[in-house]
C-alpha cells in the first residue's frame, strides 16, 4: 500500500518527524512548518515527550490554581489558549487531534512507536541504522545516500519535502473548482 493510499481522505493527515537523539528533528520540523506556512497552510504540531514536562510556571496565577488541586486549567487570552490537564494515562495522539482545530495537515514530533507515517531524520555522525522500516516512512531526511525505496532529502530541503506533502497530503479538491 502506498503513501498516498494509506491517508483516509476524509481526516486531517498527521505525519510523524522521528530520529534519534540529536539528529536535528526540531531544527528540521521549524524548516518544514515555515515552508508550509509560506505556501498558505494551516499546520499543527504536537511534540512526543516520554519524559514529562512542566508549562506552568510556580507563583503564576494558573500554578496556584492547579497546586489548589484542579485537574484542569485553561489560560485564555484574546490571541492564544492553552490548557493544562492531569492525566493519569497519556492520551493517545488520535484523541488529541480534535483539539488542534482547523488545520490542514498535522506534525508531530516524536511518536516513534506510533501507527502514523513518518518522515525519518538522520544523520551520519548518530549512525547509519533506522528506526522504521521503508513501510512506515513517506521519506528520509539525511546527510548520507540511505539504502531504502523511499524519497530522500536533504537536512535542509524543506521545500522538496512540502512538495512531496503538498503532492501526497495537501492537494486541493478539483472537484470543488469551477
Amino acid at each position: 500500500m502506498s503513501a498516498r493510499e494509506k491517508i483516509d481522505r476524509g481526516r486531517v493527515p498527521i505525519i510523524s518527524m522521528v530520529g534519534k537523539s540529536g539528529v536535528g528533528k526540531t531544527t528540521t520540523l521549524v524548516g518544514v512548518i515555515r515552508e508550509i506556512k509560506r505556501r498558505g497552510y494551516k499546520v499543527g504540531t504536537v511534540k512526543h515527550d516520554t519524559h514529562g514536562f512542566e508549562i506552568d510556571k510556580p507563583g503564576k496565577d494558573s500554578w496556584r490554581h492547579a497546586q489548589a488541586g484542579s485537574d484542569a486549567v485553561v489560560i485564555s487570552s484574546p490571541h492564544k489558549l492553552a490548557l493544562i490537564r492531569q492525566m493519569d494515562s497519556e492520551m493517545p495522539l488520535d484523541e488529541i487531534v480534535p483539539l488542534m482545530g482547523d488545520v490542514d495537515l498535522i506534525i508531530t514530533e516524536g511518536y516513534k512507536r506510533g501507527d502514523k507515517l513518518k518522515i525519518e531524520i538522520t544523520r551520519l555522525e548518530r549512525g547509519t541504522e533506522l528506526l522504521c522500516t521503508a513501510e512506515e516512512l513517506i521519506a528520509i531526511m539525511a546527510d548520507y545516500a540511505v539504502d531504502m525505496p523511499v524519497p530522500q532529502f536533504a537536512l535542509d530541503d524543506a521545500a522538496g519535502v512540502v512538495d512531496l506533502l503538498e503532492d501526497l497530503y495537501l492537494q486541493k479538491d478539483e472537484e470543488a473548482e469551477p
